[in-house]
């Protein structure tokens, strides 16, 4: 009777999700919702206070350790109501910063922040490494739990990484990995994927010295309020932007360049109402991907990616421009991409979901909006639901709407799509569309409701996709 009873409230749930589910019919629609979506979103305000660093001892010669300076003034700034902590002219080298409720880490033009290559100055703290929760290396700039708080001014975030430095640690010979030399993050990147599966308790996945999972840069967790704009952020170990678990993210005008391994360029996870705009990626990953968790640990948390601009940003190299996945078991809704440029022929693909039936999920509602794209390699639109290892959780992916997208240098093919013929990729739509210089128009599977409105590829039109 019980069995019986669930089956019936599982069937309900499902009923409803599906009535709730709506598939846009016009490009207004979203639009009104991006309109709507600005008001949400808003800048945290500081107490006009300064509190300068080298008041409490730091010394800007990129030789001296000033870790325990920015502690005391971001300390006291915090316990005082709030303000900057401005940091002026001069290289300053420093472990982790932890940053306080209501304290603006403000750079000033010609800073740099140098953080050191010691992983002893990294504490252990509760994190997420690719999605999973673990206690692992403080990122480089840390935040759990605090509200009104931001990273701004037009100085230099150096991660000072290389292939001598945290890099090689992925195990990749081209970054520096040899047999010669410790360091190797693979045994503990299976660990960490068989605590997940177990459900070991997050705070008993204890890793740190001797596992060599590299840090992400800039991670505010489970905060409020966060604020990002002008700097430039260059050389991370990891993923560079990642909040997880944060509300009200607002990042503007930066710049990331790093090349490193899984160097992604701004990594929302699990994220509520996010804007970036006006922002600039040269990365050796993607570019942007939004994210709510991995496999076990999205699922259980159960927090998708919801509500995110990204407005008139520049992508050069990286995997990709605008991405979903893979780390999205969570689900993912109200993605809305416009008036992006992509160009660089190191850049695979121009959208990109990706994700696997290990991970499962609903990723919907995606709007890709006024997008010039110059060179690309792999695909302009790219669907990929066999991403990885397979699993128990077939995933779906549906009302992705493209529009006004126009392409010079294209690559191998216009659309690419791989899914499952249980799940196709539902209600995709396609207008004014101009891509020349693709080799192949397209190459899909299992694909429902697809309809193409003025789309050309080289010149011809594109008027149907058929497996």
């Amino acid at each position: 009777m019980k069995k019986y009873f669930l089956f019936i409230f599982v069937f309900i749930l499902s009923i409803n999700a599906s009535a709730q589910y709506k598939p846009w019919t016009s490009a207004k629609q979203p639009l009104k919702e991006i309109k709507a979506l600005k008001k949400q979103i808003k800048k945290p305000e500081f107490r006009k206070v300064d509190y300068l660093i080298t008041d409490f001892g730091a010394i800007g010669d990129g030789k001296t350790k000033n870790t325990e300076a920015f502690k005391k003034a971001i300390e006291k700034c915090s316990a005082e109501g709030g303000g900057r902590v401005v940091v002026p002219n001069g290289v300053f080298l420093t472990g982790a910063i932890y940053l306080e409720s209501n304290v603006n880490l403000h750079l000033t033009d010609g800073s740099t922040i140098l953080f050191s290559q010691d992983s002893k100055d990294y504490p252990i703290v509760f994190t997420r490494w690719e999605g999973m929760e673990c206690m692992n290396y403080s990122s480089l700039i840390y935040a759990y739990e605090e509200e009104n708080i931001a990273v701004t001014g037009k100085g230099t975030l150096d991660g000072n990484s290389d292939n001598d430095n945290w890099w090689f640690w992925c195990g990749a010979t081209k970054y520096g990995y040899n047999t010669s030399r410790p360091g190797r993050q693979n045994p503990a990147r299976a660990k960490l994927h068989e605590y997940m599966a177990e459900r070991k308790p997050a705070r008993e996945r204890i890793f740190g010295d001797g596992w060599y999972l590299r840090p992400n840069f800039v991670q505010p967790y489970k905060s409020k309020n966060f604020y990002m704009a002008d700097v430039l952020v260059k050389n991370s170990p990891m993923w560079n932007l990642n909040p997880v678990l944060c509300e009200n993210v607002l990042i503007e005008r930066v710049k990331v360049i790093s090349h490193g391994p899984n160097n992604d360029g701004f990594d929302p996870e699990a994220c509520k109402n996010v804007w970036i705009k006006d922002s600039y990626f040269d990365t050796g990953d993607d570019c942007i991907a939004i994210k709510s968790g991995r496999d076990e640990d999205g699922r259980d948390i159960g927090r998708p990616a919801e509500n995110h601009i990204i407005e008139n940003c520049e992508m050069k190299d990286g995997h990709g421009g605008v991405v979903i996945g893979s780390e999205i078991a969570g689900g993912a809704r109200n993605i809305y991409a416009i008036g992006n440029v992509m160009d660089s022929k190191n850049l695979d693909r121009a959208l990109r979901i990706k994700t696997s039936s290990s991970r499962g999920g609903t990723i919907e509602n995606v709007f890709f909006y006024n997008t010039k794209v110059g060179a690309y390699k792999e695909a302009a639109v790219r669907f990929n639901m066999h991403y990885e290892k397979p699993g128990n959780h077939i995933p779906t992916i549906r009302n992705i709407w493209v529009e006004n997208l126009q392409v010079e240098k294209g690559g191998k093919y216009a659309v690419l799509s791989d899914a499952y013929e249980s799940s196709p990729v539902t209600d995709f739509t396609m207008i004014n569309a101009k891509m020349t210089g693709v080799q192949i128009p397209y190459k899909v599977d299992f694909l429902k409701n697809v309809t193409l409105k003025n789309v050309t590829v080289n010149g011809q039109s594109l008027t149907e996709l058929k497996p």
